[in-house]
């Protein structure tokens, strides 16, 4: 069975989300071939709504999308789904044969064919500015279909009753009879829905949307004409018709077959997919350069509109990096100008790509199952953090936020520490104005190096927490960057236990800010009960805004105490683009939650444990960092040891990336194109037992060029192997001459299942791997071609 687009994308190594980014100069927003409407100008969230469980009352039965065997309860040994759902907002769950959590409760799922699931998801998207739900639609003539006919009225339901809008997209991954059914089932059953003042309309006309056209695998193997006949014939019916297309549709390669240009401009707009194509921060900006803005610049052209895919990272591979994955992506796709964002997906926990909430530790997900849980790289995070994002990137792409490519949502705003800890630690902030990036909550979320900063020459100004109960409140202490010249701010501090009414606790009075004692300030306040702390600022001797990079909040009884500063921080490696460091280990009597690692101000990564690397870094440039240690509560240590290095100078290009690709044969979607993808996990596979085979690259022109380094995916599953080979040059992709002759090449995942050959500098525009043997599988097999210059 051929492979669809819920295929999991393999792990990626974890790197700082704000580590030194590229030049990430905006272009001008392209102009909208449409006006603002129900799918331009929103926030579209793909929704399955594909589980059910027995007992449920859905006519298809059993534990259908949870397990391979869906007439057996889910288990480790029989599951389809790699992320565990956070029950506590349903009402009912449903028994699997899953260990029990890790805190003892038994491990259950959700059904999507309750109704309360429904409006459960439909209220989440309503809390947290998601617009409009495409409702996934498979081949309704098999057996699932009276079940999708029946999570189609429950979603209209949802949908009307929360203020949402929805529209159907159909996916003709294995849908033979596609190109008659579906004009089917449109006429006699979804048509019906667009009645309803839920359903999504653009331009007037409902909206429709069909995945799956030229893509290049076996699961969807239409000819341009039926595609075309189809997108046309519902045109013709009235609707704004939607194309979920695939990444290379503008170039016709590597996932997209050739010759289905004039499918793709037919469509009203285009959404490319992602899922899969990358997993990291440097990979996000490779595509938002070489694919993101000339796909904007054709669709303006054609008078199409944009509506790329967004993710939010596969949390089963480790791509979330606490959301700096995410907003990375929102940010990229904002300042491009994109007509409207599709973010892949809210309930897709088969892929571990959902926003929806998610088990937040290992307390509640099945113990000893190796399910990540949203804290997986030691950072806390709420189950509804990725929902969260999904809000403030919704208001930064509709302007109502700046456009800033730092993450202003914190990873946990509920809960709080107890009363002897900082109180005001990843809670809500807001303030009176807010200049640029620099917002309220940067003077909550533990880092230093980000801060507050009003609208200039406006005073007075307010900063406030809500400290999520009253608390006996005695001390705040303040902050401004530590490498910042000494200033004098004129601060007042007021309290409130509803959020209304609020008596001075502390006069005007200046405040001193010095770097010679940290640029921290202690107040000491009267011991009364307060839940909402606010600062006031009339003044500042050093710029006309109020700033504030840190305020913590203490109760009576609480002497906060910080780590001891990590010790030996030390340069462990490095290269064109990252350095690793390794330091000892902290102290603290409360425990140490985490490090901070820090390139001056900024902090460039968040870890649990001593070690990491930063990456994201330019080619040989000088940098400096240092490590602190966070307690529970969030205060931090004083910092490590400063070490200074220079990255080595910077790496050649692979000329092979993103190239188109060909193949002597594939087998179901593992194609050539996942050879020069960048990701090292998706592979090429040829047919079975057949060789000789072959791979080949098309680098555009001919060049000079003196290396490949061929590998297969890095994870241990991939035994040793050896594959006889040879690598072959040509300038026409018709004659053929050996860059290096064939040899038997050993892939070893104790070296990286990598092979580096070199060879004499010869030109060629083609370059093609000829496989004739390998000991690990029958079949010609590669995750990655790259050819670099002599």
């Amino acid at each position: 069975m051929a492979l669809t687009r819920r295929t999991l994308i393999g792990s990626m190594a974890a790197g700082s989300a704000l580590a030194t980014l590229p030049d990430l100069t905006a272009p001008a927003p392209a102009t909208a071939a449409s006006p603002p409407g129900d799918v331009v100008g929103k926030i579209t969230v793909g929704y399955q709504g594909w589980f059910s469980c027995p007992g449920d009352g859905a006519p298809i039965g059993g534990w259908w999308h949870w397990s391979r065997d869906r007439f057996q309860p889910p288990s480790p040994a029989n599951t389809t789904i790699v992320s565990w759902p956070d029950l506590r907002d349903y009402t009912h769950g449903y028994t699997t044969a899953y260990p029990d959590l890790g805190n003892g409760q038994p491990a259950q799922l959700f059904s999507s064919y309750d109704q309360q699931t429904v409006d459960t998801h439909f209220r989440w998207m309503q809390e947290h500015g998601c617009d409009t739900a495409a409702l996934q639609r498979f081949n309704p003539f098999g057996d699932e279909g009276p079940t999708r006919d029946a999570m189609t009225v429950k979603v209209r339901s949802a949908a009307e009753r929360f203020g949402r809008k929805f529209y159907i997209m159909y996916d003709v991954t294995g849908w033979t009879s596609m190109q008659s059914q579906i004009k089917q089932d449109w006429t006699t059953k979804m048509s019906a829905h667009t009645a309803s003042p839920a359903y999504a309309r653009q331009n007037g006309r409902p909206v429709v949307c069909v995945w799956g056209f030229g893509f290049d695998d076996d699961g969807r193997p239409f000819a341009p004409a039926p595609c075309l006949d189809v997108v046309q014939w519902f045109k013709a019916q009235g609707c704004y018709v939607i194309g979920g297309v695939p990444t290379y549709w503008r170039q016709g390669i590597n996932d997209s077959r050739p010759g289905f240009g004039e499918v793709y401009r037919a469509f009203n707009m285009i959404s490319p997919w992602m899922v899969g194509r990358t997993g990291t921060l440097d990979g996000l900006d490779w595509f938002h350069t070489n694919v993101n803005v000339p796909d904007l610049a054709d669709c303006a052209a054609h008078g199409i509109d944009y509506q790329p895919c967004v993710m939010p990272g596969d949390l089963s591979a480790g791509h979330r990096r606490h959301g700096d994955f995410y907003w990375r992506h929102l940010y990229n796709l904002t300042r491009l100008g994109a007509q409207g964002l599709y973010v892949s997906m809210f309930d897709e926990f088969n892929e571990g790509n959902q926003i929806a909430k998610t088990s937040e530790t290992q307390a509640s997900t099945p113990a000893g199952a190796g399910i990540r849980a949203l804290d997986e790289d030691g950072t806390a995070c709420s189950s509804d953090y990725y929902l969260r994002i999904t809000a403030d990137g919704g208001r930064m792409f509709k302007g109502q936020l700046p456009l800033t490519p730092v993450r202003p949502t914190p990873p946990v705003t509920g809960g709080g520490p107890p009363p002897s800890g900082n109180l005001a630690a990843g809670r809500p902030a807001t303030a009176s104005s807010q200049h640029g990036p620099y917002v309220a909550g940067n003077a909550v979320d533990g880092d230093r190096g980000s801060y507050w900063e009003t609208t200039n020459n406006a005073f007075p100004q307010w900063w406030q927490v809500d400290l999520g109960a009253g608390h006996p409140v005695n001390r705040l202490v303040l902050a401004v960057p530590a490498g910042w010249e000494a200033r004098t701010q004129t601060i007042s501090v007021q309290g409130s236990v509803d959020g209304s009414s609020f008596s001075t606790l502390v006069a005007t009075t200046g405040i001193r800010f010095d770097p010679a004692t940290g640029n921290t300030a202690t107040v000491a306040l009267p011991a009364t009960p307060t839940r909402h702390v606010r600062v006031t600022v009339t003044g500042n001797t050093a710029w006309p805004a109020a700033q504030l990079s840190q305020v913590e909040v203490y109760a009576a009884g609480g002497t906060p105490t910080p780590p001891t500063a990590p010790g030996n921080l030390t340069v462990t490696g490095r290269t064109a683009t990252s350095v690793s460091l390794t330091w000892s280990a902290s102290t603290d009597a409360d425990g140490v939650a985490g490090y901070q690692v820090r390139q001056g101000t900024t902090t460039v990564a968040s870890v649990s444990g001593t070690s990491t690397t930063v990456t994201g870094l330019s080619p040989a440039t000088g940098y400096t960092f240092t490590v602190v240690a966070l307690d529970p509560a969030g205060t931090s240590s004083p910092p490590s040891n400063a070490v200074t290095v220079t990255t080595d100078p910077a790496a050649q290009t692979d000329l092979a990336r993103g190239r188109p690709t060909a193949q002597s044969s594939q087998t179901q979607s593992y194609g050539s194109a996942n050879v020069v993808d960048g990701n090292p996990d998706s592979y090429w596979e040829s047919a079975n037992n057949a060789f000789p085979q072959w791979v080949r690259v098309d680098l555009g022109a001919a060049g000079t060029i003196g290396r490949v380094v061929l590998r297969l995916p890095p994870a241990a599953a991939w035994s040793a192997r050896t594959q006889t080979l040879s690598v072959q040059g040509s300038a026409d992709g018709n004659g053929w001459s050996d860059l290096v002759a064939s040899a038997g090449r050993r892939f070893d995942p104790a070296t990286g299942n990598q092979v580096t050959l070199t060879f004499p500098a010869a030109s060629a525009r083609y370059v093609r791997v000829h496989v004739t043997g390998n000991t690990g599988w029958p079949a010609g097999q590669l995750s990655q071609l790259e050819v670099y210059p002599a």
